[in-house]
């Protein structure tokens, strides 16, 4: 039986036992130069050999939602903005940014787990190349890690869970053969992985890069190579030493890479597109402001706060509570008391029970009005329990237990206004 007779039983099986996977139809590559079905050529290092592929695109070549030179254009959009952000490109060049991926023989960590293909584009002033370098059988790896660190010269590695997975399988790899191979650079990180799940975790999908290049990007693509199927292809190439087999491993880690371009440039966008009204998704609009608190742009994160707050929509009582506890700390009182009992009037989540409390505290500490405070303490109280019945509540206990603190706090306040002989505060 042939080898694509074999996969093709081994992927019905896997894909049997799996969710089904939303098809993809590929965006067509169109290249400079055509490549024999593998594309690859052995690079020598003494008696040691590698074997390379190169391939490049123009710079109005289109990935998905964007053309390549999209990517740069963000660059540039990063270097004129005086936003501070983890994803930021300022005071870097597109050429500072290195477009990384892997295909390794197994999904775990440690020793046991060989690289076989290190993968990246990087752009030039007029293309962008996307190279990849191949172990042609276990033993080469001196001259695969010399070949790859010739390239390696950048300022920020993009990668796409590439922090937990691709560079410590690099280092761990590397760590075997370092006195034998030049010095792994240090650099900057952009994990695009986690920014998508910062942005994106409310989808109703999982956030593959697969998926996120389908749902979010516009990249389709067809007849490809599932990673999973890649370990057992390349032992097969070991075996046989024919290069054909490999043609689509390359192909799968090819569009990987260049998708990781259109990626960067498409968080850039949402990131500074911020008070444009440009984004259509409520929810990542939100996510994008939430960013940007965390990065410390707290001017910005408010702007946008108070626009979602205005749209009525998802999340714009989530959005009001941030702009309360801005008035809050300003002690602008109206403003956020405002606020408050609008979300505790009408949103019916967590936030309902946040509010009330917000307003006991404010009419017990500020107002010293303890009728209010504890008004609006039962009502945290009631509404925490009602909430817990319907869905487990998370820290239920720990509000349930301040709750009812702060209301035997306010009716022994209370009794004392009242007792004989005292004359009510």
């Amino acid at each position: 039986m042939s080898l694509k007779n074999k996969l093709n039983r081994l992927k019905n099986h896997i894909i049997s036992e799996t969710s089904p996977v939303k098809p993809v139809i590929p965006v067509k590559q169109e290249t400079k130069a055509e490549l024999n079905p593998a594309g690859l050529k052995p690079v020598k290092y003494g008696e040691d050999f590698c074997l390379l592929r190169e391939i490049s695109y123009p710079l109005d070549y289109q990935h998905g939602l964007y053309k390549l030179k999209d990517c740069a254009d963000a660059v540039k959009r990063w270097n004129e903005s005086s936003l501070n952000h983890p994803l930021s490109a300022k005071g870097h060049r597109p050429e500072d940014l290195f477009f990384f991926d892997t295909e390794t023989t197994g999904l775990g960590g440690g020793t046991g787990n060989m690289i076989f293909l290190l993968g990246h584009a990087s752009f030039s002033e007029n293309e962008v190349t996307v190279r990849q370098h191949l172990l042609p059988k276990p033993g080469h790896e001196v001259a695969l890690y010399k070949d790859f660190l010739k390239y390696v010269d950048i300022t920020t590695l993009v990668t796409y869970n590439g922090k937990s997975f691709d560079w410590p399988q690099v280092k761990t790899r590397h760590t075997l053969i370092r006195d034998f191979v030049p010095e792994l650079p240090s650099f900057g990180h952009f994990d695009l992985y986690h920014a998508s799940r910062r942005l994106w975790k409310h989808k109703e999908y999982a956030l593959k890069l697969m998926n996120v290049e389908s749902e979010m990007l516009n990249i389709k693509r067809e007849d490809d190579v599932p990673g999973y199927l890649a370990p057992i292809i390349y032992q097969h190439y070991v075996q046989t030493q024919d290069e054909a087999v490999l043609e689509g491993i390359l192909k799968h880690n090819e569009l990987d890479v260049l998708t990781l371009i259109t990626l960067y440039t498409h968080l850039s966008n949402s990131l500074l597109n911020i008070g444009s009204g440009q984004t259509a998704d409520e929810i990542e609009q939100y996510e994008v402001a939430r960013w940007y608190e965390t990065a410390g742009e707290h001017q910005t994160a408010l702007k946008e706060y108070e626009s979602i707050a205005k749209k009525g929509f998802n999340k714009s009582f989530d959005a009001k509570y941030k702009v309360a506890h801005k008035h809050k700390k300003e002690k602008n009182w109206p403003e956020a008391v405002m606020a408050w009992e609008e979300i505790a009037a009408n949103d019916s989540g967590k936030l309902k029970i946040d509010a009330s409390i917000q307003l006991a505290m404010y009419y017990e500490h500020a107002e010293k009005n303890n009728e209010l405070a504890l008004k609006w303490t039962e009502s945290a109280i009631a509404y925490a329990k009602e909430l817990n019945r319907l869905a487990k509540l998370k820290n239920i206990d720990s509000i349930l237990s301040e709750g009812n603190k702060r209301k035997n706090r306010l009716n022994g306040k209370l009794l004392s206004n009242y007792s004989p002989g005292k004359r009510r505060k």
